[in-house]
């Protein structure tokens, strides 16, 4: 087995550096062979290889080719490691000459060729496979087991496995001891045997915090909810993390255990914190052709009070040159405490003015809400608030004046990979909205429910399938006691695209058009990756508004397709979607959206 080590100083590439005078090297002849292996192997070979990525780069030098070509040897090793070879032979030779054997004091002016040789041999499989002791109920891998293939990446699973094991009931500060890895070249066996040191079960002890900041020391306690006393459990450790993180007022939290136990079995917890700058502000933009633009922007103070105490303004103006009405606006304002009652449950109180000139109704309201939000773990959250509102409407029922009082409860389920542009996962929101409104007594609820699926085969998310399902119902009150806005429309970019906006409502009769009390929708979309920058999607839509609260009397569908196309940024995909109303009742309308994240 030939296998030289990679030039590792930095210091001594900038020497090489400075003595070559760089010249451009141009694409290079490249040829890899793998004899023997299977061909998913070849192809881990090939993708992890530096010189295979240089190949085709024509402003690439010979010292970084040459580097390449010395560091490929131990990333080859390790894919073959993992894979079970332990008796391989690389042979990387450039213009002939192996690369190992090629001093980096001197390399030559060109390179016009390189091959990559890797014999894997014989896959070994483990003749023993042992860890331990192991925590009680503790499993190791299926994979880690006599008879199966002798895989790196599984024996570092199972040491991991086993150490995450002891730590989850206390053993912080558990440990490999001892290891025994042998290799049998003749029989293609490894025998593995590890010890591990659990060490003694801890406690929590004290919050060890960071010189004095602008955020009050007893406050940071608060919210990090270190349960000192308590066994340690690195769940615990993790939901500290996420705690102040959540907060915003942060730019970097780290948390870490004290090296050594303190003697009366406690371990003390160290945070390290930067504080992020306390004001920031924001701009957005949203563009569609029945819709119009939008614009928006808020401000907000991260660290009011001195307590991590949040406060945003929001304001938007939508409908500017659109067809849905008028324009509408919006001036918002929040407050937040986090860790009120407890680390996990923050206050917030919440006032709005808002008019909504849309096609069927102009409504100007009013609403102040207080409430308290519970991160109850790290895919369910939850809310409940109590709301007073007030709204002045003009619709096909006339003019009108009502006044609420509001209990919204929400729950939310969400474990996706990510929020503007997820591949993997589900996310699910529930409102129910108990209402009494106080000019006619009457009483009434509001239910909507949204759920998300996002399914990308196989270990690439090159392929997306996205599917949406929308439910909602309103039920008691008369329709004339029930706000515009708590009722239901279909058509436009939240709904169904390509249908104009909130084009689907309820027809009572001479001409008076009003929400539903149901509705439902369903989306799907298939988005695919064309490179590390764009993504293609298609995408259908359906919706469904109905007259009365279950979906049982009159109603009617409407349906939308079309295509898009995003742009990955940093800030999350921008997406453009081109779509036309479909099935019978479909108009000859082609619509268009803009917009900074996954349509859902």
């Amino acid at each position: 087995m030939t296998i030289v080590a990679p030039v590792k100083s930095r210091l001594c590439r900038l020497l090489l550096v400075a003595m070559v005078l760089p010249s451009a090297l141009g694409a290079f002849e490249f040829k890899m062979g793998t004899p023997g292996a299977p061909e998913s192997l070849s192809d881990d070979l090939r993708a992890t290889s530096l010189v295979a990525g240089l190949r085709s780069d024509k402003d690439a030098q010979p010292i970084d080719v040459l580097a390449a070509a010395r560091s490929d040897y131990q990333r080859l090793l390790a894919v073959l490691y993992d894979a079970g070879y332990y008796g391989p032979v690389i042979s990387i030779r450039v213009d002939g000459k192996e690369a190992a054997d090629m001093s980096p004091l001197r390399v030559p002016q060109s390179i016009g060729r390189i091959d990559i040789q890797v014999t894997p041999g014989k896959a070994f499989r483990f003749s023993e496979a042992k860890i331990a002791p192991r925590a009680p109920q503790s499993t190791p891998p299926e994979g880690y087991a006599k008879g199966k293939r002798a895989r790196a990446g599984v024996i570092r699973e199972a040491v991991d496995t086993a150490i995450s094991d002891w730590r989850d009931i206390g053993h912080a500060k558990a440990a490999v001891s001892s290891q025994m890895l042998t290799a049998n070249h003749a029989r293609a066996q490894m025998l593995a045997d590890i010890r591990l040191s659990p060490g003694p079960q801890l406690r929590f002890g004290k919050l060890i915090l960071p010189p004095e900041g602008n955020v009050r020391s007893e406050r940071i306690r608060e919210i990090a909810g270190i349960p000192s006393g308590q066994m340690f459990s690195p769940t615990e450790l993790r939901r500290t993390g996420q705690r102040l993180r959540r907060t915003g007022t942060f730019r970097s939290v780290v948390v870490k255990e004290a090296e050594v136990p303190n003697a009366d079995g406690t371990l003390d917890i160290e945070l390290e914190l930067v504080e992020a700058k306390p004001r920031r502000f924001g701009l957005g933009a949203e563009l569609g052709s029945i819709e119009g633009l939008s614009l928006s922007g808020f401000w907000m103070h991260r660290n009011l009070l001195g307590g991590a105490e949040r406060l945003r303004f929001d304001a938007e103006v939508s409908g500017i040159s659109g067809q849905t009405g008028g324009i509408d606006y919006l001036l918002g304002a929040r407050f937040d405490r986090p860790a009120t009652f407890n680390p996990d449950t923050t206050f917030y109180l919440e006032s709005r003015l808002e008019r909504e000139d849309e096609p069927d109704y102009l409504e100007n309201s009013a609403l102040l809400e207080a409430g308290l939000t519970r991160v109850l773990n790290d895919e369910f959250s939850g809310s409940i608030a109590v709301a007073y509102s007030y709204s002045d409407i003009t619709d096909d029922l006339g003019e009108r004046q009502l006044t609420y009082l509001q209990l919204p409860t929400v729950l939310t389920y969400d474990n996706r990979d990510e929020e503007l542009d997820a591949t993997k996962g589900y996310f699910a929101e529930v409102e129910l909205t108990p209402f009494f409104e106080f000019n006619s007594s009457s009483t009434g609820a509001r239910l909507y429910a949204d759920t998300r699926g996002y399914f990308s085969p196989g270990q690439s998310d090159r392929l997306t399938a996205a599917l949406r399902f929308q439910i909602g119902t309103v039920v008691g009150a008369d329709i004339t006691d029930i706000a515009p806005n708590m009722l239901f429309f279909s058509g436009g970019a939240g709904t169904v695209r390509g249908q104009p906006y909130q084009s689907l409502a309820v027809d009572l009769g001479g001409g008076t058009m009003v929400g539903g009390r149901s509705f439902l929708g369903a989306s799907a979309e298939v988005r695919t990756k064309v490179s590390d920058s764009w993504s293609v999607v298609a995408f259908s839509d359906a919706g469904y508004v109905g007259e009365d609260s279950f979906g049982n009397g009159d109603g009617d569908w409407h349906f939308g397709a079309g295509l898009g196309v995003r742009y990955h940024t940093s800030l999350g995909p921008i997406r453009l979607d081109i779509a036309a109303p479909v099935g019978s009742n479909a108009g000859n309308n082609v619509e268009f959206y803009i917009g900074i994240g996954q349509a859902f």
